[in-house]
C-alpha cells in the first residue's frame, strides 16, 4: 500500500532511487557516528562490538500510558571512585591479593564526565546523540535487509526494535530532540522508511515522529518545505490501516494549525484531490472512534480557515465506497453524519466537532442547497440531532446539568436545527419538533429568565439567544395540536408561558401573537394569563 502511495506522489519512483536516499543518510549517520566515537573514546568489547560510555545520561524507556521515563545508565564509576579504585588496585597488586571482578573503568577521556556530556548530550536534554545516531543507523540496515530479501513480503518489527524506536517516538516531543532530528535530516530518514516499509507499525511510528517534531514552529516549518514529504503525507490518507490514518491526520492538523505554514498545507489540500474523497471513505466505514475524532478535528480545521474549499467539497460529485459493488454514491454531508452516528454510540463527547462542522455547512447557500433537497441528507441530519438533543443532552430533569457539562455542544446542536427547520420546504415530509423538542427549548427559557448571572456567560448568552431565535421560527407554524399536547402533557405551565412571552417580546411580536392565538384554542386560561402579563 505505501509502496503504491509513493510512486503515486512520484516522489519516489524507483528502488534505487530509495536505495540511494537510505545509503547517503546511512553514510552521513555513520560520519557523526564516528565522529562521537573518537571523542569518546569508545574501547573494544570482547566479543568485537563496542563498549559505550554514557556516564549519566538517561536512555529513554517508553512506557504505555505515557512519555519516556528517564533512567540514568552510568557505565562507570565517578573520578573519585576511580581514584579510590586504582590505590585499592595497587595495593592488591602489592600484598598479591587476588584481582576481584568488576565493572571495566571508562576511557581516561571521560572520566570526569563532563567531557561526554558535552560531546553526546542532545541540547539541554539527557537524552544521548550517539544512542539516536544508532538506533536510526539500524532503522536504516533493517529496512534495506527485509526489502532486499523479500521485496514482496510483509515485514514485522522486532519487539526490541520496535521499543526502540516508540522511545524516539517519545523523544520527539522534546524541543531540544526536534531541532537535532531536523538538523540531521531525520526526516529524510523517514520519508525513505516509509516508502520501502510494508510494515504498518513502522509507518505509524515515523508519521507519529515526524508529528511530533511538527509539534514546534521552527520544526513544522522545516518539514512543511519539504515538497515530496508532504505528498506522501497527504497521499497517505488513502491507506488501510487505522493507526496510520491517525498519526497522519494528527500530523496534518499540527501544521494546519501553525500559521506560519497553514496556507502552504491548505494549498496543497485543495491541489491534492484525493484528499476529500479519502477522508470521505474514513468517516462513512471506520468504526475507530479515536481516528473518527481526529478526522472530524481535520475536517473541522479544513473548514474553519477555507470556505472556498468547504464549497467546493459540498459540491463535488459524491464518491462510491471503495469496493462496494453496490454503486451507491456518498456525499460529503452524508459521510459526516455516518462518522457522527458511530461516534454517538460510543463516544458522546466527539460529537460536538461534527455539530460544528455541519454548523459552519450551514453559513454558505451551497450548504443549504445540500441540505434542502429532496433526496439530500437534511430530514436524516434533523432526526438524528433531536435525538441527540432530547435523549442524549437534556434528558428528563436535568437541565442544570446539561447546561453545564453540554452548553458548547447544545448551542452548536440548536444552530443546525434552526438552519435545517428553515430549509425543509422541499423535503419528502415536514421536520415537525416534537413536544419533548419544544419543551426544551421552553425550559432554557425560562431557565435564563429565572437565572440572570448566566448572562456574563457568553455561551449561555450564546445559547439562549439561538433558543429565542428557534422558539420564534416555531411558534409561526405551531399547530393547535402541538400545544394542547404540551399542555397534557404539563409541559405548558403559567411560569413556562410567561418566560417564553419575555424570550419572544418585542423582537418577535409575530410570533408570540402566533402562539397566544394556539393557546386560545387549546387552553383559554393560559391564554388569559398571557394577556394579562403581557396586553397589546
Amino acid at each position: 500500500m505505501i509502496k503504491s502511495i509513493v510512486q503515486e506522489a512520484k516522489v519516489i519512483t524507483e528502488e534505487e532511487e530509495d536505495a540511494e536516499i537510505l545509503d547517503w543518510e546511512l553514510d552521513e549517520l555513520q560520519a557523526w557516528l564516528n565522529t562521537l566515537k573518537s571523542k569518546r573514546g569508545s574501547t573494544g568489547s570482547p566479543t568485537g562490538g563496542e563498549l559505550h560510555w554514557f556516564s549519566g545520561f538517561a536512555v529513554p524507556f517508553h512506557q504505555e500510558g505515557g512519555g519516556p521515563v528517564q533512567l540514568t545508565a552510568v557505565a562507570g564509576s565517578t573520578c573519585e571512585e576511580e581514584n579510590n579504585t586504582d590505590d585499592a588496585e595497587q595495593k592488591e597488586e602489592n600484598s598479591s591479593s587476588p584481582v576481584m571482578d568488576r565493572n571495566p573503568s571508562p576511557p581516561p577521556e571521560a572520566a570526569d564526565g563532563l567531557e561526554t556530556e558535552d560531546v553526546d548530550a542532545i541540547g539541554d536534554t539527557v537524552y544521548s546523540k550517539h544512542w539516536l545516531f544508532s538506533t536510526l543507523t539500524r532503522l536504516i540496515h533493517m529496512v534495506t535487509d527485509l526489502s532486499e530479501e523479500n521485496p514482496e513480503a510483509q515485514m514485522k518489527l522486532s519487539d526490541d526494535d520496535e521499543e526502540d524506536l516508540c522511545k524516539v517516538w517519545d523523544m520527539a516531543m522534546d524541543k531540544d530532540v526536534a531541532r537535532f532530528l531536523q538538523e540531521f535530516k531525520a526526516a529524510d530518514i523517514l520519508l525513505g522508511v516509509i516508502s520501502k516499509s510494508r510494515c504498518p507499525r513502522l509507518t505509524e511510528i515515523c508519521v507519529g515522529i515526524l508529528g511530533n517534531m511538527a509539534c514546534f514552529p521552527d520544526t513544522c516549518v522545516t518539514l512543511s518545505q519539504k515538497e515530496d514529504l508532504c505528498a506522501v503525507l497527504l497521499l497517505l490518507l488513502g491507506d488501510a490501516d487505522p493507526p496510520t490514518l491517525l498519526e497522519t491526520s494528527r500530523l496534518l492538523l499540527t501544521c494546519l494549525s501553525h500559521k506560519d505554514v497553514c496556507s502552504l498545507w491548505l494549498q496543497r489540500i485543495r491541489q491534492q484531490t484525493s484528499v476529500c474523497p479519502n477522508l470521505c471513505f474514513i468517516m462513512c466505514s471506520s468504526t475507530n472512534t479515536d481516528l473518527l475524532e481526529k478526522v472530524g478535528d481535520l475536517v473541522d480545521k479544513l473548514f474553519d480557515l477555507d470556505e472556498e474549499l468547504m464549497k467546493s467539497w459540498i459540491t463535488a460529485k459524491p464518491h462510491n465506497k471503495k469496493g462496494d459493488e453496490s454503486d451507491t454514491p456518498l456525499d460529503l454531508t452524508s459521510c459526516l453524519l455516518e462518522a457522527v452516528k458511530q461516534l454517538r454510540s460510543e463516544k458522546l463527547n466527539g460529537i460536538e466537532i461534527y455539530l460544528h462542522i455541519f454548523q459552519l455547512i450551514t453559513t454558505v447557500e451551497e450548504g443549504l442547497e445540500n441540505f434542502a433537497a429532496p433526496n439530500g441528507p437534511g430530514k436524516a441530519l434533523w432526526d438524528f440531532v433531536c435525538d441527540i438533543v432530547c435523549e442524549d443532552l437534556c434528558q428528563q430533569n436535568d437541565l442544570e446539568v446539561a447546561l453545564h457539562e453540554q452548553k458548547s455542544t447544545l448551542v452548536q446542536a440548536f444552530a443546525v436545527l434552526q438552519a435545517l427547520y428553515r430549509c425543509q420546504d422541499q423535503w419528502r415530509s415536514r421536520a415537525d419538533p416534537s413536544t419533548d423538542l419544544i419543551w426544551i427549548i421552553l425550559r432554557l427559557c425560562q431557565h435564563h429568565s429565572e437565572n440572570t448571572e448566566g448572562a456574563s456567560d457568553e455561551q449561555l448568552q450564546a445559547l439562549f439567544e439561538i433558543a429565542s431565535e428557534f422558539l420564534a421560527d416555531l411558534c409561526i407554524h405551531i399547530p393547535k395540536e402541538a400545544v394542547l399536547d404540551l399542555v397534557n402533557k404539563g409541559y405548558l405551565t403559567a411560569e413556562i408561558c410567561v418566560a417564553a412571552a419575555t424570550s419572544l417580546l418585542p423582537t418577535y411580536k409575530t410570533s408570540f401573537q402566533h402562539l397566544q392565538a394556539a393557546l386560545s384554542e387549546a387552553d383559554p386560561e393560559l391564554a388569559d394569563v398571557m394577556r394579562t402579563q403581557f396586553p397589546d
